[in-house]
């Protein structure tokens, strides 16, 4: 399957391998919703909590204003499921087997007429 768009990688269950081109395309309109989103969720799907620590801080690295704290103190074993919320800076991780593995970016809205859009999977080394 060709992956030209975000839309395309929305029937996947784990993040294909993007070509270089690809991973810049998809950054580019990624972006645009990030930007014009009031906060995002992000989704982690990874098969160990330290490689979701690793891609939750590459989103962070890359968008100062997506910040999250107090990841020291949380752990969980095997493949894992990292939900993270940009407007509180909750993070939580739950063990959980049988998951594909990548990054699910959910753009939300204040305003309730606003429908929120989830793009991915994007691979775990999405944003590095």
């Amino acid at each position: 399957m060709e992956i030209n768009n975000l839309v395309d990688l929305n029937n996947l269950r784990t993040a294909p391998q993007l070509s270089n081109r690809q991973e810049k395309k998809l950054l580019e309109e990624l972006e645009v919703n990030i930007f014009n989103a009031d906060w995002i969720t992000i989704g982690i799907m990874a098969p160990s909590d330290k490689k979701a620590f690793k891609a939750l801080k590459s989103i962070s690295k890359k968008y100062s204003s997506i910040q999250f704290g107090n990841l020291d103190s949380l752990h969980a074993y095997g493949g894992v499921f990292l939900k993270a919320n940009q407007k509180t800076s909750n993070v939580f991780v739950r063990s959980e087997n049988g998951l594909g593995e990548g990054i699910l970016i959910t753009c939300q809205y204040d305003e309730s007429a606003k429908e929120s859009n989830t793009f991915g999977p994007l691979p775990l080394d999405f944003f590095t």
